[in-house]
């Protein structure tokens, strides 16, 4: 239980800390790349899942005809 609340400091400590970095200009400009590379990260596993989903697809029509 004491592990608990040590971790849940610990977030807590995170967020207190992040929020007053996001108030400094070089710290919005630092979240805002973060961002970035994050949603660049997620757009390239979604299309790599789709273009794997096609080619799975096509292969199981190849199969089925």
């Amino acid at each position: 239980m004491k592990s608990i609340l040590w971790f849940a400091a610990g977030i807590a400590t995170g967020f207190v800390v992040a929020h007053q970095v996001n108030q400094t200009t070089q710290g919005r400009q630092f979240f805002s790349s973060v961002d970035a590379k994050a949603k660049a990260f997620g757009r390239a596993i979604a299309d790599g899942y789709h273009e794997r989903e096609a080619e799975l697809r096509s292969a199981a029509d190849d199969l089925l005809d």
